[in-house]
C-alpha cells in the first residue's frame, strides 16, 4: 500500500516458522528489516530500544518468541523476558514513534477445558510458564496504548524449526509403529497461511490497522 511503500517494516524472529515466511511476503509492502536472535536479542531490552530508535519502523511485526513450552518451566525468567517484557517494550517504542505493532500470541493463555472454540473475550487462565509469559506480553502491549494488533494462533507447523509435523515425519521414517497422545485438541495452522493472512492485513494500510487495533484469533 502507498502508506507503507518505502517505509521500514521491522520483522523479528525471521528464522522462525512464521517470521521466515513474513520476511518474504511483506516485501511488497515496504522496506523489510528482518532480524533474528543473532541480530536482535529479544531478551535484551536495551537492544530492542536501540533497534526501534535506529530503524524508526512504521510497522513492527513481532514474530519472535520463546517457544519451548516444556523448557519454559525451568527457564521462566528467559520466557518472561522474551514473551512478556519484550512485547511491551516494542509497544512503548511503537507508540513513541507513532508506529503500528503486530504481535503473535497463543492459545496457551487459556486452560484448555472449554469444549468449543474460544472467542477473543473468553477468560484467560494459563496453566504453565509459557502461557503465563505470553499473556504477560499481551497485557504489556495493551497497557502501552500503542496502535497494536495481537493475533493469537495455535499449533503452528511448517517445514522448518520444531513442530508436530516434522517430529511425526521423522519418527515415521524411523519406526514401524507410532504412539501419539489422544487427549489434546487444537487447530493446526500452517506457518505460510498465517503469514499470508498477516500480509493481507498489512496490505490494508496503516490507517486501517490503527482503526482495527485489538485482539484477534487467527
Amino acid at each position: 500500500m502507498s502508506d507503507l511503500r518505502r517505509a521500514t517494516i521491522l520483522v523479528t524472529g525471521a528464522q522462525g516458522q512464521i517470521g521466515f515466511e513474513l520476511a518474504r511476503l511483506l516485501l511488497p509492502h515496504g522496506d523489510v528489516m528482518a532480524t533474528d536472535r543473532a541480530t536482535l536479542d529479544l531478551a535484551d531490552p536495551d537492544a530492542i530500544v536501540a533497534a526501534m530508535r535506529g530503524m524508526k519502523p512504521a510497522l513492527v511485526v513481532n514474530a519472535g518468541a520463546y517457544t519451548a513450552v516444556d523448557r519454559a518451566q525451568t527457564e521462566a525468567a528467559l520466557a518472561h523476558a522474551v514473551n512478556g517484557r519484550a512485547p511491551g517494550i516494542f509497544a512503548e517504542e511503537a507508540k513513541r514513534l507513532d508506529a503500528t505493532l503486530i504481535h503473535f500470541s497463543t492459545d496457551y493463555v487459556f486452560d484448555g477445558t472449554r469444549a468449543t472454540p474460544y472467542p477473543e473475550d473468553a477468560p484467560v487462565a494459563p496453566l504453565n510458564a509459557y502461557g503465563a509469559s505470553k499473556l504477560e506480553g499481551e497485557r504489556a502491549i495493551a497497557a502501552a496504548g500503542a496502535h497494536a494488533l495481537v493475533l493469537r494462533t495455535s499449533w503452528v507447523y511448517g517445514l522448518r524449526g520444531r513442530n508436530f509435523l516434522l517430529t511425526i515425519r521423522r519418527l515415521a521414517a524411523e519406526r514401524d509403529e507410532l504412539a501419539v497422545v489422544a487427549d489434546q485438541f487444537g487447530v493446526p495452522n500452517w506457518s505460510r497461511t498465517l503469514a499470508e493472512a498477516t500480509a493481507r492485513i498489512v496490505g490494508a494500510g496503516l490507517p486501517a490497522l490503527a482503526a482495527r487495533r485489538g485482539l484477534y484469533h487467527l
